[in-house]
């Protein structure tokens, strides 16, 4: 047993995001109690409330950069931490959030506050890489509990995490789905999005929409030309790309081919 002041820093940070990817930490439970054996949980504002300030072996960040202090913030982090992780849609890829940088921020603005000129915020919701080095980017809105502990256990032991870079289609294969893209002809993100969700939504006969962002080598072209023979208009391919990673670079590329 390891006097705590010798254990390896973790660090969890909050910035734009609805809290889901912290959660799946915390949903780790028993798995928690092993990790707090390895690691000094030393910042973690939604499960602790004494903060150990100083430099951080590992930190951990949700949500994506969507004010000039986040982006302030974000770099102070970075200047403290030997590694950082990225965890789910926000902050790897801007988030839900980022469907603003299609649009007129001001309208936006307009629409929803009774005084405008009182919000600081950037013209664009952006990802951490966007912004400073990331050491890995783990996906999914949310992402995967287990996939989260992959990736601790690997900076733990000085490796890179096996996390899988193919598409949620070989997990339909794995578990026998039958394809909804071609057996029930719906529109489905599966061929180019990332495995890790288990195919929760083809499990349930329900198209992929594409929760953990582009697979490593997407061919959305491809897949837009199968949707569009499905009947899919110019619009409703749109909407599809536009969604929780609407701005990972390989959807925003294809959206931006059917925007206005």
């Amino acid at each position: 047993m390891h006097d705590r002041s010798d254990k390896p820093r973790l660090a969890v940070w909050k910035f734009a995001s609805c809290d889901g990817c912290q959660l799946s930490l915390l949903d780790c439970e028993p798995e928690l109690l092993a990790l707090g054996e390895a690691i000094e949980i030393a910042y973690f504002p939604e499960a602790a409330t004494r903060p150990i300030r100083g430099h951080y072996d590992l930190s951990l960040v949700e949500g994506s950069i969507s004010t000039p202090r986040d982006a302030e913030r974000i770099r102070a982090v970075r200047r403290r931490s030997a590694h950082l992780v990225t965890l789910g849609a926000c902050a790897t890829a801007g988030g839900i959030q980022a469907l603003r940088n299609f649009a007129d921020l001001r309208e936006f603005m307009a629409a929803v506050y009774a005084h405008p000129a009182y919000i600081h915020t950037l013209a664009t919701s952006s990802a951490i890489a966007d912004h400073v080095p990331v050491d890995f980017e783990l996906r999914g809105c949310p992402v995967n509990k287990r996939q989260l502990l992959e990736v601790i256990s690997a900076f733990l032991a000085a490796r890179r995490p096996a996390i899988p870079a193919h598409s949620v289609c070989l997990e339909c294969k794995s578990r026998g789905l039958p394809c909804v893209l071609v057996a029930h002809a719906r529109a489905c993100l599966g061929p180019v999005t990332q495995a890790g969700c288990g195919a929760i939504c083809p499990a349930c006969h329900r198209g992929c929409y594409g929760c953990f962002g582009p697979q490593e080598t997407p061919n959305t072209a491809s897949l837009t030309r199968a949707l569009a023979a499905l009947g899919l208009e110019r619009r409703e391919l749109l909407r599809l790309y536009r969604s929780f990673n609407a701005n990972a670079e390989a959807f925003r590329a294809e959206s931006e081919r059917h925007g206005e």
